[in-house]
């Protein structure tokens, strides 16, 4: 059986770190999204198709014509016209029953084994606030009567996460379903239609879904990942220096003395760390990154080749490769008013939900020596700040 994972959109949301590279190509806990896709899919998927559009290339690049035995067949949609829209092309690709997925969510194994021995079925969750999601409202052994996207009349906390398990003939179905209000041709009017026809089943995961819509979602994902880590010092740790709790230190790292890890943390290959900074725990640092000293980081993703040398504190926050803290970078990342974080998507506030949140950084974005940073505030790739600069609101280059 085949899974097939949609990778293909533009992610606007997920700004500035998606300027620079597809969604599934963002990094947690140190291994791209799409890669965890893929492992949560070993054994359940004997094939991959790849539904690719937006830098279609990097994804082929990262992934090649394999993934741990895996072969993997690349379809490109060349105009992104909805979810069923990008199932539709692949219809060449496929022989017989397969999973759809969405690209930028992680999913909990089992639960894909779950859904992978239904007929025709979706994945679902019960949430504490559908209005975000399709929602299902299903009869006797969980059969769909109705799936309605975002619904303003809430009759059900069981949402749609994005898996679905299909026959071929979900093609034809999809061949026949008319545009959306959006002009896009959705993959839930057609499992509105196949349920309408037969017996169309929920299955209500029992795992983990963690939906990336935004850039500190990624934050989540990785604290939970961390604690699932398996442990191992690949580098040169100094005796003066303290470990504490699940830490992963790659090939080449080198750790100085006066640092303390308090895990869980993963560190990359080929970094210089210390001497005399703290990593503190959920702390993922990419391959390549130098933290010197007097740094001080919590809850932060570092993708690779980012540097933050001297004397600053980075929490709560998404840094872009290759980005450069100069001396002094200070995250502010709680609210005196102890309120959750706002922060602009598309033109617009969103509210993060968090109480704690720092900032999101593009790729080779340069700060100059003492930059203040609000909360929730963004710099575009490539984006600089002058000496002694307090960033309030994002820099868009």
């Amino acid at each position: 059986m085949k899974a097939v994972i949609m990778a293909a959109g533009k992610s606007t949301r997920t700004y500035p770190l998606t300027l620079t590279r597809p969604k599934p190509l963002l990094k947690v806990a140190n291994k791209h999204i799409l890669a965890h896709q893929l492992d949560a899919l070993r054994g359940v998927a004997d094939g991959i198709v790849l539904v690719v559009g937006y830098r279609a290339e990097m994804i082929r690049e990262a992934f090649g014509n394999e993934y741990d035995g895996m072969p993997i067949e690349y379809v490109v949609q060349k105009e992104q016209r909805g979810t069923g829209h990008a199932i539709l092309q692949c219809a060449d690709c496929i022989g017989g029953p397969f999973l759809a997925m969405n690209g930028d969510d992680l999913y909990d194994p089992a639960d894909l084994a779950r859904i992978a021995r239904e007929e025709q079925a979706a994945l679902a969750m019960t949430v504490p606030d559908p209005r975000l999601y399709g929602i299902y409202e299903v009869g006797e052994e969980n059969r769909v009567v109705r799936l309605v996207e975002k619904p303003t009349d809430v009759f059900s906390n069981l949402a749609n996460i994005g898996v679905y398990k299909f026959t071929p003939q979900v093609f034809d179905v999809l061949r026949h379903t008319e545009p959306s209000v959006r002009g896009e041709i959705e993959i839930t009017s057609a499992v509105q239609t196949l349920a309408d026809r037969g017996v169309f089943r929920v299955v209500e995961a029992a795992g983990y879904w963690f939906p990336i819509g935004y850039p500190w979602h990624l934050l989540d994902a990785n604290e939970f990942m961390l604690k699932r880590m398996t442990p191992c010092i690949g580098g040169e740790v100094h005796p003066a220096a303290v470990i504490n709790g699940p830490v992963s230190v790659g090939k080449g790292t080198v750790i100085r003395s006066g640092v303390v890890i308090d895990g869980p943390v993963c560190i990359g290959e080929n970094c210089e760390i210390g001497p005399n900074c703290w990593i503190r725990p959920h702390v993922t640092l990419g391959d390549g990154c130098r933290i010197g000293q007097a740094v001080e980081i919590k809850n932060s993703i570092f993708m690779d080749g980012v540097y933050a040398c001297h004397l600053s504190y980075i929490g709560d926050s998404v840094i872009g490769e290759r980005a450069n803290l100069g001396c002094g970078t200070v995250t502010a990342n709680v609210r005196h008013d102890g309120a959750t974080h706002r922060s602009i998507v598309n033109g617009n506030p969103v509210d993060t939900g968090r109480k704690k949140l720092g900032t999101v950084i593009g790729d080779d974005a340069h700060t100059g020596i003492h930059t203040a940073i609000y909360p929730g505030r963004k710099l575009w790739p490539g984006a600089t700040t002058r000496p002694g600069e307090i960033v309030e609101k994002d820099i868009v280059v």
